[in-house]
């Protein structure tokens, strides 16, 4: 098992992504303590195997991220990982109709969120000796498509601030890397599309994609154990497209 003895917090876990990485996670053998605003959501993620916790929760306030942080040392002893997968979009339309609120929650949400993270687990991995975090980005910050502006600038400051954050951290020995996916079969589907979720409209975005689908959690999912795991012990820095060649 990749994630052995690990221990890690997963934001946004209680479904989509996040909560393919937390079975993944489990799977490999870590333990995962899971901070979603959905904390039903992420209780039933979590299940009774004692591997994962369920801790409700807003990433965008550091109240709820200290309380997450708590719980994975006083139950499992320690803090290895944290994927900051959280995320959220308006629902793609010209940019001049996105409102300020809008505009405020998609930044923190998508960024700020891995500010309070990253002020909050820092201290603890360098005590410990080092760390990995793993940022969710997007292919929106590599190649926008229109309608989704202020969104893919959120994710294009993800992609950045995680290279950025590789090489500060490094000496620390705190890998940090970004996962960008594509346009994925997740609850966020029609907000990103813009339109109703049709087997038409699906049908333009993949013929977008050159490998022909959109992504699956399991392929984000995948990627995180890989980059979380001692087979990526030299791997920092990068912001990995899982995107079926969308960004080639």
């Amino acid at each position: 098992m990749r994630l052995k003895d690990k221990v890690a917090i997963v934001t946004g876990g209680a479904s989509g992504f996040g909560a393919a990485i937390v079975r993944h996670f489990v799977e490999e053998g870590a333990k995962v303590v899971i901070l979603d605003l959905n904390g039903e959501g992420a209780a039933r993620v979590a299940g009774n195997s004692g591997q994962a916790i369920a801790v409700g929760g807003d990433v965008t306030k550091r109240a709820d991220i200290d309380k997450a942080v708590g719980t994975a040392v006083e139950n499992f002893g320690r803090l290895d990982i944290v994927v900051n997968n959280a995320g959220w979009s308006f629902r793609n339309k010209p940019i001049l109709e996105v409102t300020e609120d809008e505009f405020d929650r998609v930044y923190a949400i998508n960024v700020k969120s891995i500010f309070h993270m990253t002020n909050a687990t820092v201290p603890l991995m360098r005590k410990q000796g080092g760390g990995c975090i793993i940022n969710i980005g997007s292919t929106g910050g590599i190649r926008p498509r229109p309608g989704l502006t202020w969104y893919n600038g959120s994710k294009g400051a993800v992609n950045l601030l995680s290279s950025a954050m590789a090489a500060e951290l490094a000496p620390d020995k705190i890998r940090v890397n970004c996962i960008a996916p594509v346009i994925g079969e997740t609850a966020l589907l029609e907000t990103f599309m813009g339109v109703p979720d049709t087997p038409e409209n699906r049908a333009k975005f993949i013929a977008t994609i050159p490998l022909g689908r959109m992504s699956q959690p399991d392929d984000i999912a995948k990627a995180c154990v890989y980059l979380a795991s001692d087979d990526a012990s030299f791997v920092t820095g990068v912001v990995l497209p899982v995107d079926g060649g969308r960004t080639v």
